[in-house]
């Protein structure tokens, strides 16, 4: 998968993992419609940040979560 290119289909792929990585439980709350191609940079640094990183605060997953809804459309 090549993610320097801005398409809707790497947009899903990136949602996808970050929900995975972060176990989170509210599948729909966080959907890769939700966003556009304007936030791809933005959503690339958060999905680079999510997949380096083993394990998550309590914290850490709010943030996340926060920026995450600061992308939508």
């Amino acid at each position: 998968m090549n993610l320097t290119e801005k398409s809707p289909e790497n947009i899903e792929y990136m949602i996808d993992g970050i929900k995975e990585k972060l176990k989170v439980v509210n599948i729909g709350a966080i959907k890769s419609t939700h966003f556009n191609e304007e936030m791809y940079e933005e959503l690339k640094d958060i999905y680079d940040f999510v997949m380096k990183k083993d394990n998550f605060s309590p914290r850490d997953m709010q943030a996340i979560v926060e920026e995450l809804g600061s992308l939508k459309k």
